[in-house]
């Protein structure tokens, strides 16, 4: 994530304003460990989102510390230079070309962090530091059960322990300038790979053909590796709403849908397109598919500030009810279907989610009084209704084995909201000129 031209600035505010907020205290804040994939072979590395929207630090064995009250400080422990493990590994920064490049006040080597936490630790009023990694627990708590032992000598370890995430995830929540530069060109990238898929995709290829597209697209323009595992789901897979074998053959005839974005600089993409194999929609698949469209439209249309978070998701499921009637696949008045739940056997999931540094990102979707809390400026998130049809007696034949979702990401802004993924075709007609003209 760290590029040549790193700006330590975006994160020097973020850890101003946390400190800012936690009034006294310190807080701790690890990165995420390396992950064996097998034997001796690591997955790629990816830094704590918590950690990295507070450093832009992309190490392993890293710890953020920070001390707040009069006199705040911002503080690294990392690895150490070390030349023989960078021949093997790579590049270290070591503690003070980490001090130095992302403006921390004071860095160690991470083989120092329990002799330096003591001394921070003691006789602070509380510590801010999120429970529920085994390792991380037990190490904090052997390091206040140290200072509660030595009462006497005047030491005495914080009172509380303050969940640290629920203060970054409010900052979080609102994205930056800088942010939406990322995730708006993260977005540019996802929908051109979304257009070719569209392209290339021909009867008899294989899911994982398709998938490749995505991944040549993502990093040939910058990015170095998708959001989150990609679906691609021809036919009935499409039916099963996380999919991810990816390794089924593509039947003419059949629908395929991709739910498929990359990461930039950290930030996630998240876009769903549903689009025939062989480049022209049936009666049925077309007819269900414009539900969901005008599902989509819908909610897009309730995304603007002052709704709350359940209004896009009420517009699109009004939508997507009344066309399950229309087409037969539920019976009875809207509100009727509405009140039962049956429109639920086809639309499962909710209509969105929030979109940041993690594809389901952080923020809470009510306030403490149990209201859907308000979509504001500056929040991003998707927008994604589908229908999915599997087998039964009581459903027309004609719509079995049929999946649909299209999702967009929503940028919220003063009047409304910015689709940051427009440009990936999603009409019927835009879809099926585009597949048209690749094959003349």
């Amino acid at each position: 994530m760290t590029t040549a031209s790193f700006d330590a600035t975006p994160f020097l505010q973020r850890r101003a304003a946390l400190t800012a907020s936690m009034g006294t205290g310190i807080a701790l804040i690890p990165t995420a460990p390396e992950a064996i994939r097998n034997r001796d072979s690591h997955y790629r590395y990816r830094a704590d989102s918590y950690f990295y929207y507070l450093t832009g630090f992309d190490e392993p064995e890293a710890v953020l510390m920070l001390i707040a009250g009069a006199a705040p400080k911002s503080i690294l422990f990392c690895r150490d230079k070390d030349m023989e493990r960078e021949i093997w590994d790579g590049f270290r920064h070591g503690p003070e070309g980490a001090r130095a490049r992302f403006g921390f006040d004071e860095a160690y080597s991470i083989h120092a962090l329990d002799e330096i936490a003591l001394k921070y630790l003691a006789n602070q009023p509380q510590l801010y530091y999120s429970l529920g990694d085994a390792l991380w627990d037990t190490r904090v708590t052997n390091w206040l059960q140290q200072l509660r032992m030595q009462g006497r000598s005047g030491l005495a370890a914080p009172a509380s322990i303050v969940d640290v995430r629920g203060l970054v995830d409010e900052m979080r929540l609102y994205k930056s300038a800088s942010e939406m530069a990322l995730m708006r060109e993260a977005a540019s990238i996802s929908a051109s790979a979304h257009a070719q898929a569209m392209r290339v995709t021909r009867p008899g290829m294989m899911e994982y053909q398709i998938e490749a597209e995505f991944l040549h697209i993502f990093h040939r323009h910058g990015s170095q590796a998708p959001a989150y595992t990609s679906i691609v789901a021809g036919g009935a897979n499409a039916c099963t709403l996380h999919y991810n074998a990816n390794n089924a053959r593509l039947s003419d005839g059949d629908l395929l849908l991709i739910d498929a974005g990359c990461e930039l600089g950290g930030y996630a993409s998240d876009i769903t397109r549903t689009f025939p194999v062989n480049g022209k929609f049936s009666g049925p698949q077309q007819a269900l598919y414009e539900i969901v469209l005008a599902a989509q439209h819908a909610a897009i249309a309730a995304v603007k500030p002052g709704n709350h978070w359940n209004q896009p998701h009420e517009a699109a499921l009004e939508v997507l009810v009344q066309g399950f009637i229309d087409v037969g696949l539920c019976q009875g008045s809207k509100d009727g279907v509405l009140e039962s739940g049956d429109y639920r056997r086809f639309y499962m999931h909710r209509t969105g989610h929030w979109l940041g540094l993690d594809v389901h990102d952080a923020g809470e979707y009510k306030t403490r009084s149990g209201d859907w809390r308000q979509l504001e400026p500056g929040m991003v998130l998707t927008v994604e209704p589908g229908c999915y049809v599997r087998p039964a007696d009581n459903v027309p034949e004609a719509f079995w084995n049929i999946g649909i979702r299209i999702e967009d990401d929503a940028h919220v802004t003063a009047d409304g909201c910015e689709i940051i993924t427009a440009a990936a075709p999603k009409s019927v007609a835009d879809i099926e000129a585009i597949m048209r003209a690749a094959r003349a």
